[in-house]
């Protein structure tokens, strides 16, 4: 049985890709973060805050920002701590995340949130909240570095 140059042509691109598609994957790695957010919101809110994204034994420092629309209201203050996965650089880690959740705190309470990027990065946090805040709503965060 004999195999058209065509066809072996074609496999061998495709087991080609596959491979630099299983490499990319194998490359990407993964970080610690921590951060703290404040936010106050009546309906429309804002949160900012800042902290560090560990990688590859380096520490970046990052800042936060967002902003919130829906049902929420109230002044809380929120330490997360997670993981960021899917990065090659610490840049990667930077971007729009968006998440729709709801939650709530009276003095204390928890969260916990998994959030992906455009570049592909995944946060996955949890966090300690502290003030009152009430929300069902959909919210937006943006992580920069500093």
């Amino acid at each position: 049985m004999t195999i058209s140059s065509g066809f072996r042509s074609v496999a061998l691109a495709a087991i080609a890709t596959a491979s630099l598609g299983f490499a990319s994957a194998a490359h990407a790695d993964s970080g610690t973060i921590r951060f703290s957010v404040y936010k106050a919101a009546f309906f429309v809110g804002g949160s900012g805050g800042e902290g560090t994204l560990t990688f590859h034994g380096r520490r970046y420092p990052i800042s936060i920002g967002g902003v919130s629309g829906g049902l929420a209201f109230g002044v809380s203050k929120t330490y997360f701590q997670g993981t960021v996965r899917h990065i090659r650089r610490a840049r990667d880690a930077t971007g729009v995340y968006g998440a729709a959740g709801g939650g709530g705190a009276l003095g204390k309470g928890a969260q916990v949130i998994v959030m992906t990027n455009d570049k592909g990065a995944t946060l996955e946090l949890t966090g300690r909240q502290v003030g009152l805040q009430v929300n069902a709503d959909l919210s937006g965060m943006a992580i920069s570095l500093r």
